[in-house]
């Protein structure tokens, strides 16, 4: 297997920098269009029909507008193969946010409305759900919870398994290597304005566990380093020559990871399955920014806080003496 002599710590600044422009370029998106929170989150209905034929997105928008009294978000999806139909049908989804369910009475003049412009396209209701506001913020901030207990955990547990080389250090390293992957995968929802959803939870919680995994090789190659090549050897040589022996499989890894995800995001576009796409492609982004930050984040930023130590250190002898 090749070994790399990259330079990681010396090139840090380079890696941060890419790192805060991608989050910029987030930042801006997330400005212009804000966050979308999924009915999971802050409560609605969501009505899903499939149809035959051509339709509108803006026409149904306006349409189900003039029906309900409400604004609604009308999303068309893709293709989907009907054994009851001769043909392929279409689905279009209708989600309503508010904390008032949708009524019989409303979800039938919207099937009258659709109808009467759309005559030949068949509208036959798929799927209807309807969600407390109230329920949806409970399950927010359970997610929430449940991510910020694991990185609770992933910290003592670094701690405890690295103390030989600075556990802690190394623990609150690891996290904010984690917090820069959960930021780039966030950024991809909005870039690509998907909601937050239950997908968003699912990814975040899958690279925390992905990236980690890298990063922990990398720490246990840094620690077995320490061994064999001495305490007195500087901390930036250590971490490069650790990196570097690991480089090769963060890249296989990462790319058959990569590679797997991408089948499943290529046929989740040829056959129209949002909620297959909507967790695919983010979960290609945390792939990459989970191999990235491993490698690029953590590493030099343990070396950046343990160099600091070493001086204050030294330091604090040079005083006593």
């Amino acid at each position: 297997m090749k070994t790399f002599s990259i330079k990681f710590y010396e090139h840090r600044k380079l890696y941060f920098g890419i790192s805060i422009g991608i989050m910029l370029i987030g930042l801006i998106f997330n400005f212009i269009y804000g966050t979308k929170l999924d009915i999971n989150f802050k409560g609605g209905a969501v009505i899903k029909y499939s149809y035959s034929g051509t339709i509108d997105q803006d026409e149904v928008t306006s349409i189900v507008k003039k029906s309900t009294g409400k604004d609604a978000s009308v999303l068309i999806l893709g293709n989907v193969k009907s054994a009851a139909a001769s043909g392929t049908t279409h689905n279009v989804s209708i989600s309503f946010a508010g904390s008032d369910a949708l009524s019989v009475d409303a979800q039938q003049a919207l099937a009258k409305a659709l109808a009467a412009k759309y005559p030949k396209a068949g509208f036959t209701v798929v799927e209807s759900n309807s969600v407390n506001a109230t329920m949806g913020h409970q399950f927010l901030l359970k997610c929430i919870v449940a991510v910020l207990i694991a990185f609770l955990l992933l910290v003592i547990y670094i701690a405890l398994r690295f103390r030989k080389i600075g556990g802690t250090a190394a623990g609150v390293m690891a996290i904010i290597a984690l917090l820069h992957d959960v930021t780039m995968v966030y950024f991809t929802f909005v870039i690509f304005q998907f909601p937050l959803d239950a997908n968003f939870i699912a990814v975040v919680l899958t690279i925390l566990g992905y990236s980690l995994n890298d990063t922990i090789i990398i720490y246990d190659r840094i620690r077995e380093n320490r061994r064999l090549l001495g305490p007195k050897t500087p901390y930036s040589v250590l971490v490069n020559t650790s990196i570097n022996q690991t480089f090769t499989r963060s890249l296989y890894t990462a790319g058959c990871t990569f590679t797997a995800i991408a089948t499943v995001f290529v046929v989740g576009q040829i056959f129209g399955l949002t909620s297959v796409v909507t967790f695919a492609l983010p979960m290609m982004v945390g792939v990459v920014t989970g191999c990235y930050s491993s490698v690029c984040i953590a590493g030099p930023l343990y070396v950046m806080w343990e160099s600091h130590k070493a001086a204050k250190r030294a330091a604090a002898n040079s005083k006593t003496r």
